[in-house]
């Protein structure tokens, strides 16, 4: 039976310990941040920490029992360091596998996950040709066919799972992009065109690929609806601990980034960081059981 990740259990926003709650974004790298951004729009007047444990990045080449410890470890550990009130974990692959897991371990903190955009897809598709853009690992996931046979019976559902674009998102915020060429050979294999019809939907289902969203638009061969998750979830999450503050509105030392590694930290990403409202920069590196 399929559980709905994103929804998570039912939470009572009554019991919340903090008018003002402090926010943890997590993700493997740096594709949370467009999580990050929707969330923030609905409440600027939380406590943030994004999260990257990018000491394990990319999640997809870990085998599941492996990223499954992981992130139960290094989320124990953010957890004791800030005390969230509510955890967003904004990667397709850990929250397809670990996201029950880390439900057993801290029942008192609603987690909110992320999961292929398919059913509003499949809702915005008018040929009823979508495809599924994600990682090889949310590809394969049975959570993902279970999606598709929920919500997506009687579309063509072309999945493409790129091995590289979620590093070419990282290398973009590095200040590194890409060249077109290598970037269109991973976004071709979306766009599917015979007698039948052509491909009107695109869901992006990895949290990195809305980075790359505008040379995507001008790379493809025509237009197509572009699906990204991120203000659903924003829209989950005040609807587990509420609308803004009235009155409160947050410091710049309210948001920090954290990475487990930090390797790839240099100018330009301190640069993105900050124009998304992440000016303070930490690296702690934790040894993993």
């Amino acid at each position: 039976m399929r559980v709905d990740l994103l929804a998570g259990a039912t939470y009572n926003p009554a019991v919340m310990p903090s008018p003002v709650p402090t926010i943890l974004v997590f993700d493997s790298g740096l594709g949370g941040l467009t999580v990050f951004s929707e969330v923030l729009k609905v409440r600027p007047d939380a406590r943030y920490v994004y999260a990257a444990d990018d000491a394990g990045f990319p999640y997809g080449r870990l085998a599941e029992s492996v990223l499954a410890e992981r992130v139960v470890t290094v989320m124990e550990r953010l957890i004791a360091l800030h005390d969230p009130d509510i955890v967003v974990v904004a990667c397709n692959t850990a929250s397809t596998l670990v996201l029950p897991h880390l439900r057993a371990r801290f029942p008192m903190i609603p987690f909110v996950g992320t999961v292929p955009a398919i059913k509003p897809a499949a809702q915005s598709t008018q040929t009823g040709y979508v495809t599924v853009l994600a990682t090889p690992a949310t590809v394969a996931r049975d959570y993902t066919r279970d999606l598709i046979e929920t919500y997506a019976a009687g579309c063509k559902v072309n999945l493409v799972g790129s091995r590289r674009l979620a590093g070419f998102a990282e290398a973009e915020l590095a200040g590194s992009p890409v060249s077109d060429e290598e970037l269109l050979e991973e976004l071709a294999p979306c766009f599917v065109e015979d007698e039948g019809g052509r491909t009107d939907v695109v869901a992006l289902s990895c949290t990195h690929y809305p980075l790359l969203l505008q040379r995507f638009q001008a790379l493809a061969p025509w237009p197509v609806t572009w699906i990204d998750p991120a203000p659903a979830i924003a829209r989950r999450v005040t609807q587990l601990i509420g609308q803004p503050v009235p009155g409160h509105e947050a410091d710049d030392d309210e948001a920090i980034a954290l990475f487990t590694d930090g390797g790839g930290i240099g100018t330009a990403l301190r640069a993105a960081l900050h124009v998304r409202g992440l000016s303070q920069v930490v690296v702690e590196s934790w040894p993993l059981r």
